[in-house]
């Protein structure tokens, strides 16, 4: 892709706040220089912020101080002036009822932030999981140059000589304890070994996955997804961002110059290579939106289905993120795809290289962690969009980490109107259930939640994995931790809380998947549908007031990326008015 950097020397954004004599002048540079800032660091050059997520309630992102001072480094040495300031900072693993909730809360902090502040740039710090999506639509929304920083993965956990992955572990172990196979104190004990340094992730969970997409989207510098937290080379990777964002600013290359609709092309295909979580769909799409490029499910599954997962990696394989560190990560999956053809090799990168230009001489280091794409770990990856009269909108698959046996299934519903019905029923002796059934969970969407929470993986009841049974066929509007597995169709579109269809599943109904055919039915005929949907009423009330009031009225579905219906698009970095 052509981009013409801007010319330089020029008048940058922040010299309307710092750039003259007057009062309002005088006034902005007085107060900011009691932090001791000399004089001359207002002479018009590029003011950058740094937008951190740092927070200790937030686990993955604790280390992100540390990278912030060696982001610092980088601008100073390239001749700008770093202001660090902070976000809400959404934890996956403390916000209750769930940080999707709160995603786009943070979505506007940044977009706030950063327009109403004297930024000519920003570098975006991030980690957890909703910290990196919320960061980009922010960012986007605003179009300031702009690139960004991921705190890493931790490192691998063992438990007695295995690997641990970051929650593939935990919900196979909670699992191993209802069958019998674990006791609770060695429960206790590997709990020790699951999170043993700063970092995200550890599987190719939500927060690797959004690593990788926004590295595949070109927002990143090459190799950034996959160092881990701790590893020198990912402050090294913050130091030479710090330098990289002051040219950018000279360049004026922002982020509408970068995320274009072969950069996400080239996402949605790594995302499949990969094995990447299923939130990345409603995230990429939400991202989308803020960039006015018309991004749907149909995208995902058009552009994903004969993509080979070649990254071995849990929840789908067996390695974790360290492991494809050293095997070459990112730039090394962006190459092989380049090579099948896979990869619009001319997109644009913040790094001023298009996407090609960057991985052209990566090197796999390690074909068991990174496997060939004629041997892959699944022949199609990607993201599986099925439809019918269940999911009118559509709901979403992992392929690579279902079973096959199960991708193509008739079975009786089992139906759990909601998550604390599900939670009084699971370990009943007495459900009338078994590994031929379908389980149904309503009211886990947008709204219904509310927050959409990763709960769509249920656990299966203690009575069917006594007998080795590891998964069945699950259907809800909820979404799953990108470190889950199994046989779950998700995002079920429109959700229960909103009317549609899954909200008038019965117990024994009959419930049809077939994956490769992309079909989801609900075996009832279409009047009895249209009368039970007449008498339904929503167990949903709308929040009184707060955030919970706001986020009720205009979230969209799990198929539109559920963002703010009133966020879509980009509302530039025009300077507001003066505050005297």
């Amino acid at each position: 892709m052509t981009f013409t950097p801007a010319k330089w020397p020029r008048k940058l954004r922040s010299q309307e706040w710092f750039g003259g004599t007057s009062r309002d002048h005088i006034y902005h540079r007085s107060w900011m220089k009691n932090q001791g800032l000399p004089a001359d660091l207002f002479d018009g050059r590029p003011v950058i912020g740094i937008c951190n997520t740092w927070s200790q309630l937030t686990p993955c992102n604790a280390h992100l101080r540390d990278l912030a001072e060696r982001v610092k480094h980088g601008i100073y040495e390239a001749g700008g002036l770093p202001l660090e300031f902070p976000v809400f900072s959404p934890g996956e693993s403390t916000l209750r009822p769930t940080a999707m909730m709160y995603r786009n809360l943070a979505a506007m902090d940044v977009e706030e932030a950063i327009r109403a502040n004297p930024l000519d740039g920003v570098v975006l710090l991030c980690g957890c999981d909703k910290t990196t999506p919320a960061l980009l639509m922010g960012a986007a929304s605003v179009d300031l140059p702009a690139i960004m920083v991921s705190g890493g993965p931790m490192l691998n956990g063992w438990f007695r000589g295995e690997r641990v992955g970051s929650g593939t572990a935990l919900w196979q172990m909670s699992e191993d304890i209802k069958a019998g196979k674990m006791t609770k104190e060695d429960f206790l004990e590997a709990e020790q070994s699951m999170s043993r340094s700063p970092g995200s992730c550890n599987t190719m969970g939500t927060a690797s996955s959004m690593a990788s997409m926004v590295e595949a989207l070109g927002m990143t510098l090459s190799g950034n997804a996959a160092i881990p937290a701790v590893d020198s080379r990912r402050r090294v990777m913050s130091h030479v961002t710090g330098r990289r964002i002051v040219e950018m600013v000279k360049e004026d290359l922002k982020p509408s110059d970068v995320l274009t609709r072969k950069a996400f092309e080239n996402a949605i295909r790594t995302n499949g290579a990969i094995g990447g979580s299923t939130n990345a769909v409603i995230h990429l799409t939400a991202i989308a939106g803020r960039v006015g490029v018309d991004l749907n499910l149909e995208d995902w599954d058009k552009l994903g289905r004969d993509v080979p997962t070649i990254v071995n990696l849990m929840p789908s394989g067996k390695y974790l993120m360290e492991e494809f560190f050293y095997a070459g990560g990112l730039p090394a999956v962006i190459k092989r795809l380049g090579e099948a053809d896979l990869l619009h090799k001319d997109a644009l990168t913040v790094s001023g290289e298009t996407a090609w230009e960057q991985v052209k001489v990566a090197q796999n280091h390690n074909e068991d962690v990174i496997l060939p794409v004629d041997a892959p770990l699944t022949k199609q990856g990607g993201i599986a969009v099925l439809r019918g009269n269940l999911a009118p909108n559509g709901a979403v698959l992992k392929p690579s980490a279902a079973t096959p046996s199960l991708l193509k299934h008739r079975g009786r519903a089992v139906v759990f109107e909601d998550i604390d019905d599900y939670k009084a029923k699971i370990n009943d002796e007495d459900l009338d259930i078994d590994e031929t059934c379908v389980m149904i969970l309503k009211m886990c969407g947008p709204r219904g939640y509310p927050g959409m929470s990763e709960v769509g993986n249920m656990g299966l009841p203690p009575k069917v994995l006594r007998k080795g049974i590891t998964d069945m066929v699950r259907i809800s509007d909820a979404r799953m931790s990108g470190t889950a597995y199994g046989t779950v169709l998700l995002h079920t579109s429109p959700e229960a809380a909103a009317g549609g269809p899954l909200a008038i599943v019965q117990n024994g109904d009959m419930i049809e998947l077939d994956v490769e055919n992309r079909r989801i039915h609900l075996d009832v005929s279409d009047e009895e549908i249209a009368r039970r949907l007449d008498v339904w009423k929503s167990p949903v009330k709308k929040p009184e007031s707060g955030y919970a009031r706001l986020f009720h009225e205009h979230v969209t579905g799990a198929d539109t990326g559920a963002d703010f219906d009133f966020l879509k698009g980009c509302r530039g970095n025009a300077v507001p008015r003066d505050s005297h």
